[in-house]
């Protein structure tokens, strides 16, 4: 091959893994003269045994909003359906079977702001990192393919004031371009961006629930805002002392 090893190693992890998961399906991948698309029945992240695997329907573009604002409770599954979403789009567009049910979309190019670090090395805050990562995908817009994007928490190193306009500016921005894709959050404020954006956006959410003081995910992903947090029952189930300011045993249900 013209490209040398690298290619034909990759064929082979490629065609190892279809032939070590026979259920999953090949994607459809579809001519992008109706727009950006991405269609997902019983989507999964392909490293997380098939067992226990919580699989959800993801859809963007076409009929659907262009872009979907996660909200959840921390470890509900936020950030995993992004990287689910992210490797299904890349071994799809490489010839590989996908982790789904049904998986149908057109040529994408992925832009994420997943494990963004600050850097001591460089100087540089996690805020900057992020920042000037943003600034990468956002010059993917307008270019072909579509871009879809996979932002983390977005704006998550700043104050809540200049993270909801920034980000409400950013989401706009890549909406009114074109581009599809999920922002996550935990912050109730950038869930009512989608409101503002609608239909081209929607909120979809993870909940948790306690049982017998232990937090319980379902890892299920609903339509709507999330409506409750788990910050503090976190906190109290790690042994800080988070009681109200004022007395009482610190066990009052914090998740409004």
């Amino acid at each position: 091959m013209a490209s040398g090893g690298g290619e034909f190693e990759a064929l082979s992890a490629l065609a190892g893994y279809a032939w070590e998961n026979p259920e999953d399906p090949f994607p459809d991948v579809v001519d992008e003269a109706g727009g950006p698309l991405f269609e997902a029945d019983a989507l999964g992240h392909p490293l997380i045994p098939r067992e226990s695997c919580v699989r959800n329907d993801v859809r963007l573009g076409g009929e659907h909003p262009q872009a979907l604002v996660v909200s959840g409770s921390n470890m509900s599954g936020k950030s995993t359906l992004l990287r689910t979403v992210g490797v299904n789009t890349v071994m799809a567009l490489a010839g590989a079977p996908v982790r789904a049910g049904r998986l149908r979309l057109t040529p994408l190019s992925v832009g994420a702001t997943l494990r963004i670090q600050d850097s001591l090395q460089t100087g540089t805050s996690r805020f900057y990192a992020e920042i000037t990562r943003l600034r990468a995908i956002v010059d993917l817009t307008g270019r072909r393919p579509p871009l879809l994007f996979l932002l983390d928490e977005m704006l998550n190193g700043t104050n809540s004031r200049d993270r909801r306009t920034g980000a409400e500016a950013l989401l706009g921005w890549l909406v009114g371009h074109g581009a599809i894709g999920l922002v996550t959050t935990h912050d109730l404020a950038l869930s009512q961006i989608a409101d503002a954006l609608a239909p081209r956006a929607a909120n979809v959410h993870f909940e948790d629930d306690l049982e017998e003081g232990r937090i319980r995910f379902d890892y299920v992903c609903r339509p709507g805002i999330m409506t409750r947090s788990n910050a503090l029952e976190l906190m109290r189930a790690v042994g800080l002392d988070v009681g109200l300011a004022g007395g009482g045993d610190g066990r009052q249900d914090q998740r409004a």
